[in-house]
């Protein structure tokens, strides 16, 4: 295979920072997801609603920043293995982000607790401390302890799985569904990551495929086709313009200084057109997965990381960024914690104080939760309380 572009071997703190500012904008919005007489430009919109509130557009910066995240650890990957031990990790990677994917969304409706035999919440705690065992960053002397650690964890998944009981006579199974948010994020880091290493990180290949995923999303609305595929080839689009976007700037090639900025804002921009274009057949809808709010937000994370790699990179202004940088570095702990808080809150009967969940004192609950988790996570990463996937 031909092979891929020269980019930088240090961490990118611009790239981190967006990670992290996104990390506390999900953390605010979910912990907001229930409260009431807030504006409703915070939360999600109707599925029957064209447009989008702030919630909308945590998802797909999220699916951003892996696309981001792709081409340095693909680049890293496969100069210490090369590219058959690349596509295994990949292929491990992506199977590992939809189980969880899976569980998770498994939990959410569907389940027959009384066939089960077990609460739904107490049954999803355990399969948070599966997946501890299994992805956890251990380090041990003795490398045994680490395979007896992961073997307990996978041995606790299957049974989890063998447990699971659905539907009102509890006589089916799991549903891959929609595949929950890590599974679908699991789904476009597999298929970016394989274009990447195909295209050796060429901006026309990554272009083209954006254009192929948005062409599927069209088809298969006209042909009536697989709703769930095309969900999948427009997440996959916005996660292709992140790794277009790294390409764009941090490419051995790439103009430096004020001229990788106008190119970074020309990519905004064109992104916004397209989408623009998009929506006079589209509406704008994260539950319809569609084109023009795909690229609507991939325009709006593009904008957002020029502005970000000017303040950073080129004025140094980056003091701040330790603020968020333990959510950038540990994001799938920093992602589920609230969600194990929840089920155990759940599992006990627990609930918010109602003058938490209205208003005013809902949305500084929510900043001071999202701040709160924060703080967490920068604890229990001085401790290596992490998962690796």
């Amino acid at each position: 295979m031909p092979s891929l572009p020269v980019l930088p071997r240090q961490r990118i703190v611009s790239i981190d920072a967006l990670r992290g500012l996104t990390f506390f904008v999900m953390l605010f919005v979910n912990a907001l997801s229930g409260a009431s007489g807030v504006p409703p430009g915070l939360k999600h919109v109707a599925a029957t609603v064209d447009g989008m509130g702030l919630a909308d557009f945590v998802f797909p910066a999220f699916l951003y920043v892996v696309g981001m995240s792709i081409p340095f650890g693909l680049n890293r990957s496969v100069a210490t293995h090369g590219f058959g031990k690349t596509l295994r990790q990949v292929a491990a990677r992506a199977f590992g982000l939809i189980v969880l994917g899976l569980f998770m969304v498994n939990a959410e409706e569907g389940y027959n607790e009384a066939a089960m035999g077990m609460s739904i919440h107490l049954w999803l705690l355990c399969f948070y401390a599966a997946a501890f065992l299994v992805w956890g960053a251990f380090r041990f002397a003795q490398p045994w302890h680490d395979r007896l650690l992961r073997g307990i964890g996978v041995a606790g998944i299957v049974a989890l799985a063998c447990v699971y009981r659905s539907g009102a006579d509890g006589q089916l199974w799991m549903t891959t569904a929609w595949w929950g948010i890590l599974g679908c994020i699991g789904w476009a880091y597999l298929v970016t990551s394989l274009v990447y290493l195909a295209g050796a990180g060429r901006k026309l290949v990554l272009a083209l495929a954006t254009m192929a995923c948005v062409l599927w999303f069209g088809v298969s609305q006209a042909v009536d086709g697989n709703g769930v595929i095309a969900m999948h080839a427009t997440h996959t689009s916005i996660a292709l313009c992140g790794a277009w976007c790294v390409m764009l700037f941090f490419d051995r090639q790439a103009d430096k200084g004020s001229r990788v900025l106008a190119a970074g804002a020309a990519l905004a921009g064109f992104l916004a057109v397209c989408a623009w274009l998009l929506h006079r057949v589209y509406p704008v809808s994260k539950i319809g997965a569609t084109p023009p709010w795909a690229l609507y937000c991939a325009a709006l994370c593009t904008g957002l990381f020029v502005l970000l790699y000017w303040l950073i990179e080129l004025r140094g202004v980056t003091r701040w960024t330790a603020l968020v940088e333990p959510a950038a570095s540990n994001p799938l702990v920093t992602y589920l914690l609230p969600m194990i808080l929840v089920a155990g809150m759940r599992l006990l009967g627990l609930h918010w104080w109602p003058a938490l969940m209205q208003g005013t004192g809902a949305i500084l609950f929510s900043l001071l939760f999202a701040a709160a988790v924060m703080a967490v996570v920068a604890i229990l990463n001085t401790r290596n309380f992490k998962l690796k996937l």
